[in-house]
This record gives structure tokens, sequence and C-alpha cells, in this order.
């Protein structure tokens, strides 16, 4: 029994694996199974968000409650006050409540047996849309409908150049909508499928081994696994760094569209 061959044989059906479908319900009325992670996720960062809020003490003891606080803190000041500047505490309930819901599904994905909500592309493109909204709500609010549309092209232009650096920022406004919903996508999706691939091919190597006495394949199972535990560790730091992104990316957004050109 060739371990290769199993292997190849098998990655249609994990491919399969990520696609949506249907897990409560019927196709005319049903709920995939990244909707129910989104779902179970969002009652995770509620339930977190008022766990932390009843227990907040001066001086904190508890180094759960301590983390979610310094989580916020971190929100607060590295992404709120210092991306935005004047006027960001309104922005951090927002910031907070994006940063804390991606990394939990993120998160979550990287538990065997559950799926996370960002790691298809119709999950991130409503974070998106609602980053998208927000931003360009507050640019109208801050600036005038006027205001903020003439802000796209700054002052100070040769007037032939107004309508081209205008038309080249409307378009570059309009893309922070698609590079939102696609990075993190992305990210998510390639790392479990990487994940998928090591773990599968751990898996195969080592029922080979066992089931062909076969010590080479049995030997192959140890980098394989090294490499799933390589590669587990490095998704966990990508889960981090992709909430981080987003949300960075989403106040930077708020401060553009916020601020006088």
């Amino acid at each position: 029994m060739n371990p290769i061959e199993v292997l190849s044989s098998h990655v249609p059906e994990l491919s399969e694996s990520f696609n949506s479908a249907i897990v409560i319900g019927n196709s005319s009325f049903g709920m995939t199974q990244y909707v129910f992670w989104m779902i179970i996720c969002w009652l995770i960062t509620v339930l977190l968000v008022c766990l932390v809020a009843r227990k907040l003490t001066l001086i904190p003891s508890n180094k759960f409650i301590n983390t979610v606080e310094y989580g916020y803190q971190f929100v607060r000041n590295d992404m709120g006050e210092g991306v935005i500047g004047h006027g960001y505490k309104k922005h951090v309930p927002f910031l907070a409540t994006l940063f804390f819901f991606i990394l939990i599904s993120n998160f979550v994905g990287l538990i065997p047996g559950c799926k996370t909500p960002t790691g298809t592309i119709s999950v991130t493109w409503a974070l998106a849309t609602i980053s998208f909204i927000y931003f360009n709500f507050w640019g109208f609010k801050a600036q005038g409908g006027i205001g903020y549309l003439k802000s796209f092209a700054p002052s100070g232009l040769p007037i032939v150049m107004v309508p081209i650096i205008w038309l080249l920022e409307l378009f570059s406004c309009i893309i922070r909508w698609l590079t939102l919903a696609v990075r993190l996508y992305g990210n998510m999706f390639a790392g479990h499928m990487v994940l998928g691939i090591f773990a599968l091919a751990s898996s195969v190597f080592l029922t080979v081994a066992i089931q062909s006495v076969d010590i080479v394949s049995g030997v192959l199972t140890i980098p394989w696994f090294l490499l799933l535990i390589f590669m587990y560790a490095l998704e966990t730091l990508v889960a981090f760094l992709q909430a981080y992104v987003f949300t960075t990316l989403s106040s930077v957004y708020v401060s553009l569209a916020t601020s006088a050109h």
C-alpha cells in the first residue's frame, strides 16, 4: 500500500469538507456549518463581554479577566488612540467588538471538529461590509456629505487633475471593502487547508505503517506530525495577527474618513 497514493485519494475529500454544507434545516431554509459556528462565536463573544464586565475591579485579581482587560486596553490604546487620535473613544466599542469576535472565531477554528466562521468568504464579506459602512458613515457625519466626497481629491491639486485623483481615490475606497474580506478569508482558509493536509498525511502514513507493518512509513509519520505541530503553532499566531490586521485597517479607514486630507 503506497501512502502517497492513499493521501492523494483523500485530498479531494478534505477539500470538499471546507465547502459550505447545510447542517440544520434544508436547502430552502437551512443553516450552513459556517453560519452555525458564527452564531456560536457570537454567543461566546457576548458571554465573554458580559462576564468580564460584571467582574471588573480596580485591581484585577483573576488572570482570565486580566487577560481580556489587557486585550481591550490593547485595542483602545494601539488601534484606537494610536491610529485615530482625537475622538477615538467613540470608536473603541466597535473596534473591540470586531477584534474579539474575529479573534474568537479564528481560535475556535483551531479546535478539532470545529469550523472557523472566517474560513468562508461570505462571513468575511459581511464583516468587511460592516466595517465599510461604519467608516463611511462616520466620514459623512464628520465632514458632511459634500465635504466627505470632496475630500477624495486633496485641496491644492491642479484643476485638471481633480477628477482623475477623485476617481482613483473613490476606487481605492471601494477596494478597501474587497481587500478586507479577501485578506482575512484567504489567510484563514489557506492556513486551515495546510493544517488539514498535514493532519491527513500524519494519519495516512501511520495507518499504512500499522496495516502493512511498514517501518519506512512509520518513520515518515514523525516529520509529518512535527510539521503539523509547527503549523498549528504558526496558525495560532496567524489567528491573532489577522484579527489585529483587520481591526487596525478598520481604524485606519475611520481615521482617513473623519480627518480632512
